[in-house]
């Protein structure tokens, strides 16, 4: 991981599965201090690492956590590890006739309306000078060209438009950072709450330990360059079509 101690590293999401696992792993290799870690339960975290509430779904909340965030000076790194795959009342469609607008309301709430606005507020935290990345975990079910089996159409939209909106992002923040990086990240099947119902046992062969996905998600991160700024990259480094 590239970077200096000079600016912080603040992942969004940090009480999730690889939320944090991304904690654990930026706070053992030293690239970034202080490390920030949000999360709406503010679960506890060993000595160093500074613990902010945040809720995705309240703007506010947003603004406030961000506030906090730049009271530490320049940001090198956020990373956005929220998403919604099924909860009480939402669960991906296998057909049409299942779809529901309170349930598509609120995935496209939390995996394409909630980065944005983290985005809004913590982009001008980033460093202006020098290498800096802003990051959000994406699905290659998003992918339009990779979609050959259909269903999950709330899912597959929301994070469609995520990568839509990083793109667009990238474009804009090129104009006042030319060396930033903004991408989104596809983790692979992780062992997590947010895959359970849908993958096969946690030792099943291309089924990822938190810990794991988050080593490999850290390295692609500290492998990426300007050119890569508005794409998806998977796990293993390779980018994800559009």
């Amino acid at each position: 991981m590239t970077s200096s101690t000079s600016t912080s590293a603040v992942v969004i999401g940090a009480s999730g599965g690889i939320g944090r696992a991304l904690v654990s792993g930026l706070a053992a290799s030293g690239a970034y201090a202080p490390i920030f870690a949000l999360s709406r339960s503010q679960p506890s975290f060993p000595h160093g690492i500074r613990s902010h509430a945040i809720d995705l779904t309240d703007e506010a909340s947003i603004a406030a956590a961000a506030a906090a965030v730049a009271e530490a000076g320049p940001v090198g790194l956020v990373i956005v590890a929220t998403g919604i795959l099924h909860q009480d009342g939402v669960a991906p469609e296998k057909a049409l006739k299942a779809l529901d607008p309170g349930a598509m309301a609120a995935v496209f709430s939390i995996n394409a309306i909630g980065p944005a606005l983290v985005a809004k507020h913590f982009v001008p935290l980033l460093a202006r000078e020098g290498r800096c990345v802003f990051a959000v975990l994406s699905a290659r079910v998003g992918s339009i060209e990779d979609n050959r089996a259909g269903g999950w159409y709330a899912y597959r939209a929301s994070k469609a438009a995520l990568n839509q909106i990083l793109r667009t992002l990238s474009i804009e923040v090129a104009r006042s950072r030319p060396d930033a990086i903004v991408v989104g990240l596809h983790p692979g099947t992780v062992a997590s709450n947010l895959s359970r119902p849908f993958r096969p046992d946690p030792g099943a062969p291309g089924v990822f330990r938190p810990d794991e996905s988050a080593a490999h998600l850290l390295r692609v991160l500290g492998e990426l360059d300007v050119a890569d700024t508005g794409s998806v990259f998977a796990w293993d480094g390779a980018r994800v079509p559009a």
